[in-house]
């Protein structure tokens, strides 16, 4: 028997305001999850107060000499930050490459969203080094 969730609600990171009713925007079911499962991605071990697990090696790891097994290694930590810090999705599948001659990461993430009846939901991103 399937189990029906209630909607998932959470606010904007760019903090902007609803013309309307004058509160910050908010983000609903798919879009919060797929905001969260990124910014969980993006975030820097230790980087987040009172939670200094929280968070991924993958940026500090893109000026270095780049291999299989480093991809290896950023799929199963992604995949295990998603299991232990965002419940909402289940059956996470992340694939990491990195291109030839590059700095860039090229990440992919698939999940299934917990109680609702929605497809397989994907994201796609790239991060690249950004040094002034």
């Amino acid at each position: 028997m399937a189990t029906i969730s209630r909607k998932f609600k959470d606010i904007s990171l760019s903090f902007v305001r609803n013309p309307v009713t004058n509160d910050i925007i908010s983000l609903n079911d798919a879009d919060a999850i797929k905001k969260s499962v990124t910014n969980l991605v993006r975030t820097r071990i230790g980087e987040r107060f009172y939670n200094r697990y929280l968070g991924t090696r993958v940026y500090d790891s893109l000026f270095e000499q780049q291999d299989a097994g480093n991809a290896y290694v950023f799929q199963d930590e992604i995949k295990t930050l998603l299991k232990n810090f965002e419940p909402r999705i289940v059956n996470s599948i992340v694939l990491v490459t990195y291109p030839e001659d590059t700095n860039e990461l090229y990440i992919t993430i698939e999940y299934d969203i917990v109680g609702l009846p929605v497809p397989t939901q994907t994201i796609d991103f790239i991060l690249q080094p950004t040094r002034i």
